[in-house]
């Protein structure tokens, strides 16, 4: 896992602000905001992430029998505050072996979501948003549509918008997208207060970008 903050659209190390910018570079995507080293799982860690974001904290509410939270993540710095924000959460998927799911929400152009997904971001891409939508669920009561993308093929990628920001759901195994095609999940803030108690799992491999295995 990471110690330093890195590209939030390929995960490679930052050029850190200097004496002349005040920016965070990147030798691909030129300055951008920083991806802050992975938040072990804990009720301190979800109130750190909860009182500098600028998005929504999603979280499915009850999860799904067995599942655990597994780590926060989040970009900005504490000039910009966090303008994406991820949950990650784990649990057996519905073949042998575990699942992970990542939660992000994220402000338009950040490329967390896409680069969670393996896509070459920043946002969903053309396409997004034709046709009927592939799942639905409730956001803070609201019904919300999602559309499945196609990312890397050893996840299953959905996004849709909620609260005015982009809203990914993404899967490992792809098998593990079952539970956002049909399970009809419905996703709290956790920003509203009156946290429930959560229970938590092992740090995920999976917020610092790690692909496939």
């Amino acid at each position: 896992m990471r110690a330093a903050p890195s590209c939030p659209r390929c995960f490679e190390p930052l050029h850190a602000p200097s004496p002349w910018s005040s920016a965070w570079r990147c030798g691909v995507h030129g300055d951008v905001l920083p991806l802050q080293p992975a938040l072990r799982p804990s009720a301190s860690a979800l109130d750190a992430l909860i009182q500098r974001t600028r998005v929504p904290v999603w979280l499915p509410w009850p999860l799904p029998p067995a599942w655990l939270v597994t780590g926060f993540a989040w970009v900005g710095d504490e000039r910009s505050g966090a303008r994406a924000g991820v949950v990650a959460i784990s649990g057996p998927s519905i073949v042998d072996g575990p699942a992970d799911m990542l939660l992000v929400a994220e402000e338009p152009g950040v490329g967390l979501g896409a680069a969670y997904a393996g896509l070459p971001g920043p946002d969903p891409g053309p396409g997004f948003g034709a046709g009927p939508s592939h799942a639905k669920l409730d956001a803070c009561g609201h019904p919300t549509a999602l559309w499945c993308v196609e990312g890397a093929d050893d996840r299953a990628v959905y996004v849709g918008e909620a609260l005015g920001h982009w809203l990914w759901a993404v899967a490992w195994p792809p098998e593990a997208g079952v539970l956002v095609a049909l399970e009809e999940l419905d996703l709290r803030d956790l920003r509203d207060g009156a946290l429930p108690d959560l229970p938590y799992g092992a740090l995920t491999p999976r917020l610092g970008g790690e692909a496939g295995s």
